[in-house]
């Protein structure tokens, strides 16, 4: 059986410690759709959206480049 991912909670982590470089950084390399997609709900959740706009723009950018079929990333 897999394990959940925690990679959702580590790229908070980040977001709470004020490393939004690095945050961003990981956005970019993000493993799954199911990944951002749930970054972004714990985002909401948080009241963080819209207050850092450059992690917005990077999830959004991720979002749209995994989610095209040619470009998503082999296990």
């Amino acid at each position: 059986m897999a394990r959940p991912s925690d990679w959702t909670s580590k790229v908070m982590a980040l977001i709470h410690a004020g490393n939004i470089p690095a945050a961003i950084a990981q956005i970019k390399v993000a493993p799954t759709v199911k990944d951002l997609t749930a970054l972004q709900t714990v985002m909401k959740g948080s009241r963080l959206t819209g207050k850092h706009r450059a992690l917005d723009a990077a999830i959004e950018d991720s979002l749209a480049l995994l989610s095209a079929p040619r470009l998503h990333r082999s296990p």
